[in-house]
């Protein structure tokens, strides 16, 4: 008689994965999504991973990638070119945004996997990457489409924040990405989003397919974001209570709630707490960012290779969102670090804590700036930061999340 050895990869299946941005490194709200699921599809199924680069810093952990794939393709992107050819779209009709991220090399890449790999499935991620998998064949057994957040109520809610040389451009991308993602709902076999307010909201407009729209949580590593593990003071040491803001930088939401917390919070703020003083921590800063750093009392420090020194030495996160869909990671990884987390409403959409004992709820954007000199004077900022902590340990970790799809995906 002789052993048998079989190997596993030759009863792995294969799934092709669509993604707008490389997911490595996870230091932003898409690309930590992705990274978690990647992780977790690769304990059953071989990947083939085509992604775009949009920032040329991330061109260095392609390799780190291509080590966990059976194959992929990565694509870079020049943003200034791409912000001028994508009007290309007034004429086609098609959204600026999804002719932003077209590459010829790309498509060419997916349509070789689906002939010589017939993957068993594909995961989109981001409608922007539809375009690449819809109307091609052979056609995976599964095709899930991960939309995150409804993007056409972000350029919807853009429009309201707009003057109006940019307000029509905005309105137009929000009815082009609508139609999308209707026809999108409509060609997969489930559409998934981060919360449940996103899913339910893409049920009230695409109704017919509403038994195929499903919500998966982002989750948050609380092993990496552990408040017990030291880290070196990135900041002055003579200063008063430091409050940070953590995100993409050249993110409208981001930059939006950066200059408002800024510019109409700050002054007060730093009159009531002498040395107060308020760190952006993100890459690429926006113009509007940068010019910041000029008020005595911000700091803008463009991108960083661990945000946890700065969550560490926190008097509290803030996350003033006026504009936001999904899950802010931000605020997750703000209560793994055991941190006091003020937010506002559209920062706490989707997540599941106690506004009053588990993070800061302010009840208006008027009331943001005397919440945060209520949690500093009264004290409770600690026991804010223990609670948030308990909780993202129990309800939010990535494995449960990922696993969710598991059944929409075979």
């Amino acid at each position: 008689r002789f052993p048998i050895v079989i190997q596993k990869e030759i009863f792995m299946k294969k799934i092709l994965v669509l993604s707008q941005r490389i997911p490595y490194p996870p230091n932003k709200g898409d690309k930590i999504r992705l990274f978690h699921i990647l992780r977790h599809l690769r304990k059953d199924f071989q990947v083939y991973l085509g992604s775009l680069i949009d920032d040329p810093a991330d061109k260095q952990y392609v390799g780190d990638l291509q080590a966990q794939c059976e194959d992929s393709h990565f694509a870079s992107i020049d943003r200034h070119k791409a912000k001028i050819t994508c009007l290309r779209g007034l004429l086609t009709g098609e959204p600026l945004s999804y002719v932003f991220f077209r590459d010829a090399g790309l498509a060419r890449w997916t349509q070789r996997v689906l002939d010589d790999v017939r993957p068993d499935a594909a995961l989109i991620f981001s409608s922007n990457m539809a375009p690449y998998m819809l109307g091609r064949a052979p056609r995976p057994h599964r095709v899930v489409m991960d939309f995150v957040d409804v993007d056409s109520e972000k350029w919807r809610a853009y429009a309201e924040t707009v003057g109006w040389s940019k307000r029509w451009i905005f309105v137009r991308e929000a009815a082009r990405v609508r139609d999308w993602e209707t026809r999108i709902a409509r060609a997969t076999d489930a559409s998934v989003f981060v919360s449940e307010d996103e899913a339910a909201l893409f049920r009230r407009l695409v109704p017919d397919c509403a038994d195929r729209v499903h919500a998966v949580s982002n989750g948050v590593d609380v092993d990496f974001f552990d408040p017990a593990k030291a880290h070196a003071p990135p900041f002055e040491a003579d200063h008063g209570p430091t409050f940070v803001f953590t995100g993409a930088m050249d993110y409208w939401p981001n930059v939006d709630a950066a200059v408002w917390f800024a510019e109409t919070m700050m002054p007060d703020i730093a009159r009531q707490l002498p040395g107060a003083q308020f760190v952006v921590v993100g890459a690429n800063p926006a113009p509007t960012v940068r010019a910041l750093a000029e008020r005595p009392d911000v700091h803008v420090t463009g991108r960083v290779p661990d945000v946890r020194p700065y969550l560490a030495h926190a008097t509290a996160v803030v996350a003033p969102m006026r504009i936001a869909r999904g899950i802010q990671n931000k605020v997750l990884e703000g209560m793994a670090m055991a941190k006091p987390v003020v937010v506002t409403q559209e920062a706490l959409e989707g997540i599941d804590a106690d506004p009053t004992t588990e993070v800061a709820l302010a009840a208006d954007h008027d009331s943001f700036a005397d919440l945060v000199l209520d949690v500093v004077r009264s004290g409770r900022g600690a026991a804010l930061g223990e609670a948030a902590r308990r909780r993202v340990a129990e309800a939010y970790s990535w494995a449960a999340h990922t696993a969710k799809f598991d059944p929409l995906l075979t």
